[in-house]
């Protein structure tokens, strides 16, 4: 699927037999099971290991990834099971990158998704807060959608409001009203006006039929209830604005 802002997810990753190499004071370094080395990279040396951090790491609460035996019983030469058991996530981003990233394995990086986990809400004030996850890198991610907001339109559609208001949509939670007027949120029922591409009449009655009862605040309420965030969230457009295309020379990448 393609992925956009907004998206509310369940993410896991099957645990796979991985090895300790090393134990140091705050984190537990495993020899990965899943990445390669890439060789043609010669400016990024990676070893094969990822170190996850203990529980005494101020970071081992944003780590996904978790092993059995936990971590902090691992001795070097251990064996264990990695993996990420299920957790309700929201995309906060989609960043793309063209062409992938150089990051020193394979396969190089050509998306990744930034996301909070439950109960997480978007804070403006923080540079980093989101975690990053590559759904096609590599690493056998289950990535299961639970809810989109507005899921029946796309980015860039045009529509009519029940008030005789026009708007552009863009997702998840952006509104902006062609009159000039309050931008708040349209009066259900909709009315498809314009889609890039064009909108087909399968189109407008699909976003009729989704807008025959309801409104804007019954979207906005299941997307808080199964995100658990405070409120939903309107990232600033530098941080989000909406898929993004990264040179592969970009400082935003890891």
């Amino acid at each position: 699927m393609e992925y956009r802002p907004g998206d509310v997810l369940r993410v896991s990753c099957p645990f796979t037999e991985a090895v300790v190499t090393r134990v140091m004071e705050y984190d537990v370094v495993l020899r990965w099971p899943w990445w390669e080395i890439d060789q043609e990279t010669e400016w990024i040396e990676w070893n094969g290991e990822v170190a996850l951090p203990l529980p005494e790491d101020p970071g081992w609460g944003r780590e996904y990834f978790r092993t059995e035996p936990a971590e902090e019983t691992l001795r070097p030469g251990d064996r264990c099971l990695v993996g990420i058991p299920p957790t309700v996530v929201h995309v906060l981003a989609v960043r793309c990158f063209d062409p992938p990233l150089e990051t020193g394995w394979l396969p190089r990086p050509a998306t990744y998704l930034e996301v909070l986990r439950q109960g997480e809400s978007y804070d403006a004030g923080l540079e980093e807060q989101g975690y990053e996850i590559d759904p096609d890198g590599g690493v056998p991610y289950r990535l299961e959608p639970l809810f989109r907001p507005y899921a029946f339109l796309e980015p860039g559609d045009e529509v009519a409001d029940a008030a005789g208001r026009a708007w552009r949509f863009e997702a998840p939670w952006g509104w902006q009203a062609f009159d000039g007027g309050p931008e708040q949120a349209p009066v259900w029922p909709l009315g498809l006006l314009h889609r890039e591409g064009g909108a087909t009449p399968e189109a407008v009655a699909a976003v009729a039929a989704a807008t025959a009862r309801g409104g804007h605040a019954d979207e906005e309420a299941r997307w808080v209830e199964l995100t658990g965030a405070g409120q939903t969230e309107r990232p600033d457009r530098e941080r989000d604005g909406g898929t993004r295309i990264f040179n592969s020379g970009s400082t935003d990448g890891r």
